[in-house]
């Protein structure tokens, strides 16, 4: 299968975007040992707003990647799940994370030098 990038409606985009989003892959892989309710999430999960956890939820849920899974009970409980279609993407965003940790230091250096200030030139002789 040939893709490219450069095409407007190339389906690599649509894998591109959905793991650009941070909060996506971290969701993704929190599901991967089994069924969590948003709370255990959130506890799992540092850093995510219970506002963030619910988006990035319902935008997986909207994208095949996540089912959720209301129970009948006194009071009402909510889990969402992995779908297949979520757990395919597990290796890609394992993938991702071997490659920030053996280049993390590297990227934040580059950006580190670049938030760096110029060094100032001496000024031109009279």
């Amino acid at each position: 299968m040939t893709t490219d990038a450069f095409l407007a409606d190339c389906r690599a985009r649509l894998a591109f975007d959905l793991l650009s989003n941070t909060w996506n892959a971290v969701v993704l892989w929190a599901l991967r040992d089994g069924p969590r309710r948003p709370v255990e999430l959130r506890e799992r999960i540092g850093g995510i707003s219970s506002k963030v956890l619910t988006e990035t939820l319902r935008r997986l849920q909207f994208n095949g990647l996540v089912e959720r899974q209301a129970h009948r009970t006194a009071p009402s409980r909510v889990e969402y799940r992995l779908t297949a279609l979520g757990r395919s993407l597990l290796a890609p965003i394992d993938a991702v994370g071997a490659w920030a940790f053996e280049h993390g230091d590297e990227v934040m250096a580059a950006q580190e030098a670049a938030s760096a200030p110029a060094p100032q030139s001496p000024p031109p002789p009279r």
